[in-house]
């Protein structure tokens, strides 16, 4: 008899978690307590009690091709970076496809999961839920949270003193829609990561003045890098991770910095990190220049409020405020877990590959898409559910308990290290090492070394390419025949929809990069030794 898989939520994940049961022969039921698929993307006109969603002006911010299944890549048509409304299509096309939405419940509320009695012969779990007022429960062999990191609101109010004492109108971005009615009014927006930097670019087009107040400050990245392609795919490439293993820790620091500083200097803009561990990344084309024109202004973190103003560190005060916008992000919350899960479940470095809690007598319990990630969450909660099903079925062994509870104890331990508390994901995971050890448990990491010797072009376009999702469809279980082409052609996909005003010398982008074309073969020579270095560290020194 199939294994059953209880699913809690039809986001990103859930969708992801729902294929991959059926591809390994697993019987999923996913709870979604709203109407639709899509989670965050399902835009709603107004906000709602315990749901959250997009604005109305959210775009992505990683690229198609970066942030696609990876079997089911996007229409070659669609824009490179997505509207909210358009990555909900995409996702409904997936559910479609895949026939996924036979497997959901909609309006379902998961009130709690907890072990059943046998749980330590079985590894089975008791799951009630709510649907219309209706009370049900039901017993599943395995268990798939897919509720993601943003379930609670982080409102710091008691962070800021005289709080209480302001008249103006406050509220959490969550709340945030669009600019309407705000027009001609002063507005702080507290916190300066990607929602902070949206609705300060759009609100500053209809308000007198817009603060934006940072503790930290932050590095911004435009959406297009050098020669107009799309910035992950320029830099989230293997050979970029290759020197950041290989060049010493100060080399790496100081060109990510270079890399990151040469759109601005962030010093000027008053918006260079200061806390260099807790370095934080906005994705926004337009903040800039909203500040070089003064549409925006940048202040330090506010040191108390007054009925009208707010009052910063440097001692600045800012007059007349109307609204405050609280974009101080989320916490995240499992309140239907019972409470021995609930240490593990407060940050995803307390995970096992930050997927299992790895106190449990049988790994049964996996949280798909609950880790920050330097790069799209979409392709990175669909490889680990890949490996959770075939966990869940038997055809991949995690190690013993103790082993695993040594691995979690030793990232907390250099976690620490850097300042940063273990109760907290301050730090995301950089995207290639993850999925490239994610990949390796189920065995579908590509082997490049071997690939220079069969498929040379392939090769080179996966060494010093965009680290898509395609590549971990090469080889392994669920090889997908056409992912070699889609990694070739991949290119060609972010010029279609641009092709609106065809010319003849339209450049394309070099399969390797310039300057291996001009150093040639010492170079070629030179790479392919590092790249052999860094897989087979072993083997180098067997030669005279």
């Amino acid at each position: 008899m199939a294994q059953s898989v209880a699913i809690v939520g039809a986001g990103v994940s859930g969708l992801a978690s729902i294929k991959c049961c059926l591809d390994e022969g697993l019987v999923p039921t996913c709870f979604e307590r709203t109407d639709g698929i899509g989670g965050l993307w399902q835009f709603t006109e107004t906000p709602q009690k315990g749901r959250l969603s997009v604005y109305r002006s959210v775009v992505s911010n990683t690229s198609k091709e970066m942030t696609c299944f990876s079997d089911f890549p996007f229409p070659k048509d669609c824009p490179n970076y997505l509207h909210h409304s358009a990555l909900l299509e995409y996702l409904n096309a997936f559910a479609e496809h895949f026939h996924l939405l036979d497997y959901i419940r909609f309006k379902t509320t998961v009130r709690s999961i907890r072990k059943h009695p046998l749980f330590t012969a079985t590894g089975q779990w008791i799951v009630d839920t709510e649907t219309n007022g209706q009370c049900a429960s039901a017993v599943f062999d395995a268990v798939m949270v897919c509720s993601g990191r943003y379930a609670e609101l982080n409102l710091p109010l008691d962070s800021f003193p005289g709080i209480e004492d302001f008249k103006g109108q406050l509220f959490h971005s969550c709340e945030y829609r669009d600019e309407r009615g705000l027009g001609g009014k002063n507005v702080v927006i507290v916190g300066a990561a990607n929602s902070a930097g949206d609705i300060a670019v759009e609100i500053s087009r209809v308000a007198a003045k817009v603060y934006l107040s940072t503790r930290s400050g932050t590095w911004v990245l435009s959406r297009v890098s050098d020669a107009g392609w799309p910035f992950d795919m320029v830099f989230t490439t293997r050979f970029n991770n290759l020197m950041e293993k290989l060049l010493p820790e100060c080399i790496v620091s100081r060109r990510k910095t270079m890399i990151f500083g040469q759109w601005f200097d962030h010093t000027n803009y008053g918006l260079i990190p200061v806390k260099r561990p807790w370095v934080s990344i906005t994705i926004n084309d337009e903040l800039p220049s909203c500040i070089l024109r003064g549409a925006v202004v940048v202040k330090p973190n506010i040191k108390r409020f007054t009925e009208t103003s707010a009052i910063f560190e440097d001692g600045t005060v800012a007059e007349n405020i109307d609204v405050v916008i609280f974009a101080t992000g989320y916490l995240s919350s499992f309140p239907f877990l019972e409470d021995s899960l609930c240490d593990a479940s407060k940050s995803s470095c307390s995970l096992y590959k930050d997927i299992f809690p790895p106190h449990l007598e049988t790994s049964t319990l996996a949280f798909i898409g609950f880790i920050a990630l330097l790069g799209s969450i979409l392709p990175a909660a669909e490889l680990q559910a890949r490996w959770v099903t075939r966990v869940f079925k038997g055809t991949c062994k995690l190690p013993p308990v103790s082993r695993m509870i040594n691995e979690v104890a030793q990232r907390k331990n250099d976690q620490l290290k850097k300042g940063i508390p273990i109760d907290q994901d301050k730090v995301r995971r950089n995207f290639i090492p993850y999925m490239d050890e994610i990949g390796a448990c189920i065995g579908v990491k590509p082997n490049i070394p071997l690939l220079f010797l069969l498929d040379p072009r392939l090769a080179l376009a996966i060494l010093f390419g965009p680290c898509t999702s395609y590549q971990y469809r090469l080889i392994g279980p669920g090889k997908w025949d056409e992912a070699r082409s889609m990694i070739l052609t991949q290119w060609d996909r972010v010029l279609q929809p641009m092709k609106t005003r065809i010319i003849d010398d339209s450049p394309k982008p070099a399969l390797v990069p310039h300057w291996v074309t001009v150093l040639g073969l010492p170079t070629f020579l030179g790479a392919a030794i590092l790249i052999f270095k860094y897989y087979y560290p072993s083997w180098l020194p067997k030669i005279k």
